[in-house]
C-alpha cells in the first residue's frame, strides 16, 4: 500500500500530490528531491528506482519524458509490483491528457486528480485499465497543440509522427465525431560494446511493437509478421537469411492460433496505449551497426583526455519485424 503519490518537474516543483493514507510526514517531496540530486551529484548518474528517504520512509519512482512519478511508503510493499502500478499510471495520465510532458500534466491537474481517486483508495490499487475507468472520468481534456506540426498537416499527405499524441474521446460526441484510428510504432533499443580499433565485442537489440488505439468499440484486429520469423536461438544457424529472435513476450489479451503456422497475431484492441509484443535479439547482426566509434587519448599537463566519436552513416537499424502495414516509427539507439 501508498502513503503518497506525486509527480515532479525536472527542476524539483512539485506538480501533483496525494496524500492517501496521512501516515508519512509533508515534505516529503522536498527530501526525495534531495536525496536524489545528492546521488547524482557523488556518483554522476540516476539513482536506482528505490531510495531511504529517512524515518522508515522508502521512495519508489520512475522516469518518464523528464517527469518523475514518485511514491512513498512506510510498509514493506513488493518493488516491481510499485514500479509497474506507477508506470500504469503514467500511461493512464499519458491516455487521458494526450502527451506525458509538464504542460500537459498542469493543463489537465483535475483530470489526473481525478484519475488518482478511481486509480487508488487508501493507498490500495482498484483499477489501472482506461477502457474501465471511462465510466468514472467526467473531466474533459484540454489538448496541448502544437503549432508548427498543425500548420503542416495542410501540406503532408502523411500524419506526422505527433498525430498520435491526442486523449482518448470520453464523451459520446467526441467518439462519433473522431474517426477510427490505430497507430503502430516499432521501438527498438541497440546496445553495442565496441573495441578500441571500432570492432564490436558485444550487442543485443531490444524492441517492441507499440500500438496506440482510438478505435471505436472493441474490434478484432490483425498483424502479420515475416513468414520466415524464427523464435529461438538455436534457429539462428539453421535459418540464415530469416528474422531470427532469441525470445519473446506477447500481450496477455493476444490469440497465437495463427502464429505458429502464418505469424498472424490477432488481439481486441483496448483503448489507448498498450505494448503488444516486445523481443530480443543478441549476437552478430546481418547488416552493419548504424554507426562507428573513434576514440581519442590527449594528454594535457595535468591530465588525459579520453574522448569518443560517434559517426553515424545509416539513418535506421534493419528492423526485424515488417508489417501489413505501418503508420509512424521511432528508433532508440543507445
Amino acid at each position: 500500500m501508498l502513503s503518497q503519490f506525486f509527480i515532479l518537474s525536472p527542476r524539483g516543483d512539485t506538480i501533483v500530490f496525494k496524500d492517501y493514507r496521512g501516515d508519512v510526514p509533508k515534505g516529503m517531496t522536498e527530501v526525495f528531491f534531495r536525496e536524489m540530486k545528492a546521488w547524482k551529484d557523488s556518483k554522476g548518474t540516476h539513482p536506482p528506482p528505490a531510495l531511504d528517504g529517512g524515518n522508515g520512509v522508502h521512495f519508489l519512482y520512475i522516469r518518464r519524458n523528464g517527469l518523475y512519478f514518485v511514491s512513498a511508503t512506510k510498509f514493506n510493499v513488493a518493488p516491481a509490483c510499485v514500479l509497474e502500478l506507477l508506470s500504469r499510471i503514467a500511461g493512464l495520465c499519458k491516455d487521458y491528457c494526450g502527451l506525458l510532458n509538464e504542460e500537459s500534466i498542469r493543463l489537465n491537474f483535475v483530470l489526473v486528480y481525478e484519475l488518482l481517486d478511481e486509480v487508488m483508495d487508501f493507498g490500495y490499487p482498484q483499477s489501472t485499465s482506461t477502457e474501465l475507468l471511462k465510466s468514472y472520468i467526467y473531466n474533459q481534456p484540454c489538448e496541448v497543440v502544437l503549432d508548427r506540426e498543425s500548420s503542416l498537416m495542410s501540406t503532408r499527405k502523411t500524419l506526422p509522427s505527433s498525430a498520435a499524441n491526442k486523449p482518448i474521446a470520453l464523451s459520446l460526441d467526441a467518439t462519433q465525431s473522431r474517426k477510427n484510428e490505430i497507430f503502430i510504432d516499432l521501438l527498438e533499443r541497440l546496445t553495442v560494446l565496441v573495441a578500441t580499433n571500432g570492432n564490436v565485442l558485444r550487442s543485443h537489440l531490444d524492441g517492441c511493437i507499440m500500438m496506440r488505439s482510438f478505435l471505436n468499440g472493441t474490434p478484432e484486429i490483425r498483424l502479420g509478421l515475416n513468414e520466415d520469423l524464427k523464435i529461438g536461438r538455436e534457429e539462428r544457424r539453421a535459418a540464415y537469411g530469416s528474422v531470427v529472435l532469441d525470445d519473446c513476450n506477447f500481450h496477455e489479451d493476444t490469440q497465437l492460433d495463427q502464429f505458429e503456422r502464418e505469424r498472424i497475431i490477432s488481439m481486441t484492441a483496448p483503448v489507448g496505449e498498450f505494448t503488444m509484443m516486445n523481443y530480443r535479439i543478441s549476437g552478430e547482426f546481418q547488416s552493419a551497426i548504424p554507426f562507428q566509434a573513434y576514440t581519442t587519448v590527449e594528454e594535457g599537463e595535468i591530465a588525459k583526455y579520453f574522448s569518443t566519436s560517434l559517426f553515424n552513416y545509416a539513418t535506421l537499424v534493419c528492423v526485424c519485424v515488417f508489417f501489413f502495414f505501418f503508420l509512424s516509427g521511432r528508433l532508440e539507439c543507445q
